[in-house]
């Protein structure tokens, strides 16, 4: 066997075996790395890991990421998202189905302030599930639409996988962040039409919200998208309009979460103390993960693994296509198991070499990939989300959890067939901006 085989099965078997055992992401990337490297270059062989950890550093669109963690724990801790909620439910909870859609729009809404599936299905669920159990929602419409729906905080800017795919792939982070807005759109979109398919033909999987409420007063209950809509605006407006970089944008958004949070009386030192240490937590969790996937993939590629993959995919005689889907498919496999900062930042330097080669546009396929994480969010085993509503639902049993997102699940993967064979939803909106 090859150096590069057995590079492949050494490390990744180990990280396997390591997530497997208990132990930290972040810790099991770079703790595997270091010992491949002194195996095969002796002690000397950690100058590279640590170079490559200095890289990321020293990236400046970094420091957007604890800006928008920032964002989505003040939104948790604030009452902007029970207010959107209501608002929602007042607009369209009479509708069968009409919680659940009103979660997955809740969800896409708070998936473009705070940046991240945790914040989007845990802020969402939180209001949602409980409302959806009162009217007897099934468990399918109940979970499924929070746990997919949240998903897209993924995907959605702003979106801090699609940052990180930028900084590892070089793809601008705007293209990425307006084919993400537009995809993730898409697929709230097609929820939204099965849901109400489901809650037509099944009335008492999704019954209506029985409060009347009057014209007048739905129209009163708009100002509350109000400091919702100016969190979007201060960070996507800014980015699509030209006015800011993502870096940038991340600190008005930060500030606009703040202004928003202070009109609403929130802002105590009590809020500020709380939020700046969860802040502190997430942000580290995630740079632990990000140093530890640098160290790992510059001792896999240093070893000539990045290489071994390289020429082993160009080598299949096969259609672009087939190398497409095998690609797609070890994605798919590893989001049921790793993060997705994780995933993006081994995957993304040795995959996107590859893509690039056999004329696949960038933009579309960090799309595509990005999709794909979201669905590994709800597959079973180790999806992240089921576990989020799991927390959120102690008294069902897990079982039932993973039953619920099956049609989700279905659902998202046709969307990602659809945006595959018609990239113009994912590439319309760069092609816009580019001009």
């Amino acid at each position: 066997m090859t150096t590069g085989v057995w590079l492949t099965v050494g490390m990744f078997g180990g990280l396997l075996v390591a997530i497997f055992a208990g132990v930290p992401l972040g810790f099991a990337l770079g703790g595997i790395a270091v010992i491949t490297a002194l195996a095969m270059w002796g002690i000397t062989g950690a100058t590279p890991a640590v170079y490559a950890i200095f890289n990321y550093m020293w990236m400046v669109v970094l420091i957007a990421v604890p800006l928008f963690v920032f964002m989505g724990v003040a939104l948790q801790r604030s009452a902007i998202s029970e207010e959107l909620f209501d608002a929602f439910l007042n607009w369209f909870g009479r509708l069968r189905g009409g919680l659940a859609v009103v979660s997955c729009w809740m969800a896409a809404v708070l998936s473009a302030m705070v940046g991240n599936c945790a914040g989007s299905t845990v802020t969402t669920g939180i209001v949602a599930l409980p409302a959806m159990k009162k009217l007897n929602y099934s468990d399918t419409l109940r979970f499924g639409s929070v746990g997919a729906a949240g998903s897209m905080g993924i995907l959605i800017p702003p979106s801090i996988p699609l940052i990180l795919i930028g900084m590892a792939s070089g793809v601008s982070i705007p293209k990425l962040f307006a084919g993400g807005m537009t995809a993730g759109l898409f697929v709230v979109v097609i929820l939204t039409i099965y849901i109400l398919l489901v809650a037509w033909i099944r009335p008492k999987a999704g019954p209506g919200v029985a409060k009347t409420v009057s014209f007048k007063e739905k129209i009163g209950y708009l100002r509350v998208v109000i400091l919702p809509l100016f969190i979007v605006v201060a960070v996507l407006g800014t980015i699509f309009g030209g006015i800011a970089t993502p870096t940038e944008a991340a600190a008005a958004g930060a500030f606009a979460v703040g202004i928003s949070v202070a009109i609403r009386r929130r802002f105590t030192w009590e809020f500020l103390k709380n939020t700046t240490r969860d802040t502190a937590v997430l942000t580290g969790m995630i740079l632990w993960i990000t140093f530890g996937s640098a160290t790992f993939v510059t001792v896999y590629a240093g070893g000539g693994g990045g290489a071994f993959v390289y020429n082993l995919l160009l080598g299949l005689e096969v259609n672009r296509w087939v190398i497409f889907a095998i690609v797609q498919a070890m994605v798919l496999f590893l989001g049921m198991f790793v993060d997705p900062v994780g995933i993006i930042l081994i995957c993304v330097p040795i995959f996107f070499p590859v893509m690039e080669a056999l004329g696949f546009d960038l933009v579309w396929f960090s799309i595509i990939f990005t999709l794909n994480l979201c669905i590994g969010m709800i597959t079973p085993p180790f999806g992240y989300n089921l576990y989020y509503i799991k927390t959120l639902s102690p008294e069902t049993n897990i079982g039932r959890i993973f039953r619920s997102m099956l049609p989700f699940i279905v659902l998202m993967v046709l969307a990602m067939l659809v945006i595959t064979l018609v990239p113009e939803i994912a590439l319309w909106l760069p092609s816009v901006l580019a001009k």
